[in-house]
Protein backbone atom coordinates (compact mmCIF):
# COMPACT_ATOMS: atom_id res chain seq x y z
CA UNK A 1 0.00 0.00 0.00
CA UNK A 2 1.25 3.63 -1.00
CA UNK A 3 0.13 6.52 0.15
CA UNK A 4 0.71 9.58 -1.81
CA UNK A 5 0.33 13.54 -0.13
CA UNK A 6 0.51 16.72 -2.36
CA UNK A 7 1.11 20.41 -0.55
CA UNK A 8 -0.06 22.69 -2.61
CA UNK A 9 0.40 26.36 -1.98
CA UNK A 10 -1.90 29.33 -3.91
CA UNK A 11 -2.02 32.70 -4.15
CA UNK A 12 -5.55 34.40 -4.55
CA UNK A 13 -5.09 37.31 -6.80
CA UNK A 14 -8.02 39.81 -6.69
CA UNK A 15 -9.52 38.49 -3.30
CA UNK A 16 -9.94 40.95 -0.85
CA UNK A 17 -12.09 39.02 2.10
CA UNK A 18 -12.17 35.90 3.52
CA UNK A 19 -15.71 35.12 1.59
CA UNK A 20 -14.58 35.39 -1.32
CA UNK A 21 -11.08 32.88 -0.61
CA UNK A 22 -13.49 30.30 0.86
CA UNK A 23 -15.56 30.61 -2.32
CA UNK A 24 -12.60 30.07 -4.40
CA UNK A 25 -10.92 27.15 -2.32
CA UNK A 26 -14.52 25.22 -2.52
CA UNK A 27 -14.79 25.48 -5.93
CA UNK A 28 -11.47 23.70 -6.33
CA UNK A 29 -11.66 21.38 -3.58
CA UNK A 30 -15.07 20.38 -4.91
CA UNK A 31 -14.01 19.90 -8.61
CA UNK A 32 -10.74 18.10 -7.93
CA UNK A 33 -13.04 15.80 -5.59
CA UNK A 34 -15.12 14.94 -8.70
CA UNK A 35 -12.51 14.63 -10.69
CA UNK A 36 -9.59 12.54 -9.32
CA UNK A 37 -11.35 10.69 -6.25
CA UNK A 38 -9.11 11.96 -3.75
CA UNK A 39 -9.07 13.64 -0.34
CA UNK A 40 -8.61 17.22 -0.17
CA UNK A 41 -8.37 19.79 1.89
CA UNK A 42 -7.06 23.13 2.95
CA UNK A 43 -4.80 22.92 5.83
CA UNK A 44 -2.68 25.89 6.74
CA UNK A 45 -3.22 29.81 6.32
CA UNK A 46 -7.16 29.99 7.48
CA UNK A 47 -7.07 33.65 8.05
CA UNK A 48 -5.26 34.87 5.92
CA UNK A 49 -6.92 36.61 2.51
CA UNK A 50 -5.12 35.71 -0.37
CA UNK A 51 -3.23 32.68 0.94
CA UNK A 52 -4.03 29.08 0.54
CA UNK A 53 -2.46 25.56 0.99
CA UNK A 54 -4.42 22.45 0.26
CA UNK A 55 -3.50 18.75 1.27
CA UNK A 56 -4.46 16.67 -1.41
CA UNK A 57 -4.09 13.07 -0.54
CA UNK A 58 -4.34 9.79 -2.51
CA UNK A 59 -4.00 5.70 -1.30
CA UNK A 60 -3.67 2.96 -4.03
CA UNK A 61 -1.32 0.01 -4.30
CA UNK A 62 0.70 1.44 -7.57
CA UNK A 63 3.23 4.17 -6.01
CA UNK A 64 3.19 5.18 -10.07
CA UNK A 65 -0.04 5.16 -10.01
CA UNK A 66 -0.30 7.79 -7.13
CA UNK A 67 2.85 9.96 -8.35
CA UNK A 68 0.36 10.49 -11.76
CA UNK A 69 -2.47 11.36 -10.15
CA UNK A 70 -1.16 14.13 -7.81
CA UNK A 71 0.84 15.63 -10.66
CA UNK A 72 -2.11 15.46 -12.57
CA UNK A 73 -4.21 17.10 -9.63
CA UNK A 74 -1.68 20.06 -9.42
CA UNK A 75 -1.74 20.56 -13.55
CA UNK A 76 -5.73 20.72 -13.52
CA UNK A 77 -5.77 23.40 -10.35
CA UNK A 78 -2.91 25.18 -12.05
CA UNK A 79 -4.84 24.85 -15.30
CA UNK A 80 -8.16 26.22 -13.53
CA UNK A 81 -6.68 29.89 -13.39
CA UNK A 82 -8.32 30.33 -10.09
CA UNK A 83 -5.52 31.24 -8.06
CA UNK A 84 -2.06 31.16 -8.31
CA UNK A 85 0.42 28.27 -7.94
CA UNK A 86 2.87 28.92 -5.72
CA UNK A 87 4.79 25.71 -4.79
CA UNK A 88 4.08 22.15 -4.11
CA UNK A 89 5.14 19.42 -3.10
CA UNK A 90 4.70 15.46 -3.63
CA UNK A 91 5.82 12.75 -0.91
CA UNK A 92 5.29 8.87 -1.20
CA UNK A 93 4.63 7.15 2.15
Amino acid sequence: MFIGICTIRLRLRDNHSLKGKRRVVKTITERVKNKFNVSIAEVDHQDLWQRAELGVAIVTNDKGHAHRTLTAVVNFIDGMHLADLLDHEIEML
